[in-house]
């Protein structure tokens, strides 16, 4: 048995968490949490991401669709909130990330959510489009790791990250998810509508490498600690895949786990508006040719598999 302890008890059993708190929720009166750095005071109007004092969440419960290392044999527990500080033209929950379908919640019910899933088995917290809540997941899982949680927790992002959210969740978050969607900043102004995509990208995932390190697993494939990175392939290699590849192999650690995603499809403002090159799926040669990519440099690829538990 693999002897592990999330990150947030040993915060919790330190004494910091409160001066932690404090630091998050003053972080909303001047707000830096995400690359937008809009300084605005959210106590008083929503920010860039359209949100203020309390998170919106869209849905919350055991994902069996994530990568094989966190939905295991028993789910992912996925916390959707809604908004999102990018403006993915292609978004395929645009209804959630631009639309704010869902309902304001308060930390005592963030907290109650982290609970109710892990009663359900679910491996992990899964927080899905965090960045601009960070002051709110902070809260709540105080509250929940006093109430009795011990699962790993997961920061599943965009990717447009601020190095102060960032800090203010080190020592709190096991897994960091980032997607790393461009490595040209021209592309991220075009299709996300963000300022120098790549730049705060990858100084993020820095930071999320510096504070968990490569992705540990448990004797049956679970994930418990470390860096994952989403990244999907678009057409006319739009995302920049060995540039992204090579960033990860020589400036954060060969042995980066990555999940290189061939679901892309024309969404949201790219399908009613017919964007070239984004108004096409992306074809099984680009996707293939992306993956080789990821092996030639012998980052660790996820891929699908059937799963044998064994106890360990």
């Amino acid at each position: 048995m693999i002897d592990f302890v999330p990150a947030y008890r040993t915060l919790l059993a330190s004494g910091g968490f409160p001066d932690r708190v404090k630091q998050a929720q003053a972080a909303l009166k001047d707000c830096d949490l995400c690359a937008w750095a809009c300084h605005v005071d959210r106590t008083k109007q929503v920010g860039f991401c359209k949100t203020g004092t309390e998170a919106i969440v869209s849905s919350a419960f055991p994902h069996h669709g994530e990568e094989d290392p966190l939905r295991g044999f028993r789910g992912s527990g996925t916390i959707f909130f809604a908004l999102c500080n990018l403006r993915c033209q292609f978004c395929q929950n645009y209804e959630i990330s631009q639309e704010g379908e869902g309902e304001p919640v308060s930390v005592e019910q963030i907290a109650g959510l982290m609970l109710q899933l892990q009663a359900l088995g679910c491996h992990n917290i899964n927080f899905v489009s965090p960045s601009h809540v960070i002051p709110q997941i902070v809260a709540a899982v105080y509250r929940a790791a006093k109430a009795g949680l011990t699962i790993p927790l997961v920061y599943n992002t965009g990717g447009y990250d601020s190095l102060a959210g960032l800090r203010l969740l080190d020592g709190i978050i096991d897994i960091y998810m980032p997607d790393m969607k461009y490595a040209d900043p021209d592309f991220g102004q075009a299709y996300s509508k963000v300022r120098d995509y790549p730049a705060h990208n990858q100084a993020a995932v820095r930071e999320m490498h510096r504070q968990v390190g490569d992705l540990q697993l448990d004797g049956n494939g679970i994930a418990l600690r470390g860096l994952l990175v989403r990244h999907l392939v678009l057409p006319e290699n739009i995302a920049g895949t060995a540039a992204i590849v090579r960033f990860l192999a020589e400036e954060i650690s060969p042995q980066t786990y990555i999940n290189v995603m061939g679901q892309y499809h024309p969404a949201w403002r790219v399908r009613e508006r017919d964007i070239a090159p984004l108004n096409r799926s992306v074809t099984p040669t680009e996707v293939d040719n992306a993956k080789f990519i990821a092996l030639r440099a012998g980052l660790r690829l996820d891929q699908r598999r059937g799963w044998r538990f064994r106890m360990v």
